[in-house]
C-alpha cells in the first residue's frame, strides 16, 4: 500500500537544486535521488505501513520519502541544519508521519524515542559513523533486541566484512558481532554512479534480523574478545588475546589451539570462549 503525500512534491533533485543543497564530505554524505532504488530500499524490510522506522542522517530526504510513501512512521536524527528546511516539507506532505531530530545519531537513544515500542532501522548510513552505530546496535544487552530489522547501506567492502564466513578474507570482529545471534546478508549492490557526488567505491546494503541467542554469552565479553583477536589479527592467539584474563587458557582447554589466528576461529569458537570465560 502506498502512501500518497497530501501536497504535491517535487522530483528530489529539484528540491535540493531550489534549497541551494550539496552533499557535505565533511558529513559523509552522498545523495541518492533515484525515487525507484529508493523504493527498492524501503521495501526490503518487508511491509512498513504503520511501522515504526528510525533514520540515521537523512540528508535531503529520499530515502525519507520512500518510507513515507510505504506507510512509516519515521523517527528521523538528523545532524546537518541545512537539510532541516526540506525535511520539514515533507513532514507537511505526510502529515504525523514524519519526526525529525536536530542531533547527532551517536548521541541518541532509539529505544527511549521509540517508547521502547518496535522499530526498523533503515538507513543510508554517514560512511564517517556507519560501523560505529552498527557494532552499538548489535551489542544490546537485552536479546532480542527492540529493533526488528537493521537495513543498512554500507561501503561494499564493509557490507561483505559483515556476511563474510570465517577464513574469507574478509571475515573479522564485524562478521563475528553480525553473525552470531543475527541472521546478515547482502540484500543489494548499489553503483557508485547512483549518487551526487559519486562516491569513489560501490556500495551495499546489508539486511540484518535477529536470530536466537546462545545461552550463557555475555555480549561484553564476547565483544572484547573479538575486539582484542583481531585488533591483531596478524598474531596468534596467544598474543592477541593475551589482555583478556584466563583467554589463552581457556581456549587451549577448549581445544582452540593459541598458535591459530583469530580469523581462522569460526563464530561458534568465539561464542564457546565466551560463554567459558562468563
Amino acid at each position: 500500500m502506498t502512501i500518497e503525500p497530501q501536497v504535491s512534491l517535487p522530483p528530489l533533485r529539484e528540491t535540493v537544486r531550489t534549497h541551494g543543497l550539496q552533499a557535505s564530505k565533511a558529513l559523509g554524505q552522498n545523495f541518492l535521488f533515484d525515487e525507484q532504488l529508493l523504493d527498492r530500499i524501503a521495501a526490503i524490510p518487508g511491509d512498513l505501513h504503520g511501522a515504526t522506522v528510525f533514520e540515521v542522517g537523512p540528508g535531503p530526504g529520499g530515502l525519507t520519502r520512500a518510507l513515507l510513501r510505504a506507510g512509516a512512521k519515521v523517527i528521523a536524527v538528523e545532524r546537518d541544519d541545512r537539510c532541516l528546511p526540506l525535511l520539514a516539507e515533507l513532514g507537511e506532505a505526510f502529515p504525523g508521519q514524519l519526526t525529525v531530530i536536530a542531533d547527532d545519531a551517536m548521541a541518541v537513544d532509539v529505544d527511549a524515542l521509540t517508547g521502547g515500542a518496535p522499530y526498523h532501522i533503515v538507513a543510508n548510513l554517514p560512511y564517517n559513523v556507519g560501523t560505529a552505530l552498527f557494532t552499538r546496535w548489535l551489542e544490546p544487552a537485552a536479546w532480542p533486541p527492540r529493533w526488528q530489522s537493521l537495513t543498512l547501506m554500507f561501503q561494499l567492502e564493509v557490507a561483505e566484512r559483515i556476511v563474510a564466513p570465517v577464513g574469507a578474507d574478509a571475515y573479522g570482529r564485524l562478521a563475528v558481532l553480525a553473525q552470531w545471534r543475527s541472521t546478515a546478508k547482502i540484500a543489494m549492490k548499489v553503483h557508485r554512479s547512483a549518487f551526487t557526488p559519486p562516491p569513489k567505491v560501490m556500495s551495499a546494503i546489508v539486511h540484518v534480523t535477529p536470530a536466537e541467542q546462545p545461552d550463557g554469552v555475555n555480549p561484553k565479553l564476547l565483544s572484547k574478545l573479538t575486539e582484542k583477536g583481531f585488533g591483531q589479527r596478524r598474531k596468534m592467539l596467544r598474543q592477541s588475546l593475551k589482555g583478556v584474563e584466563n583467554a589463552v587458557a581457556t581456549a587451549e582447554a577448549l581445544g582452540i589451539d593459541p598458535t591459530r589466528r583469530a580469523e581462522t576461529v569460526s563464530v561458534a569458537e568465539w561464542v564457546e570462549l565466551a560463554r567459558a570465560l562468563g
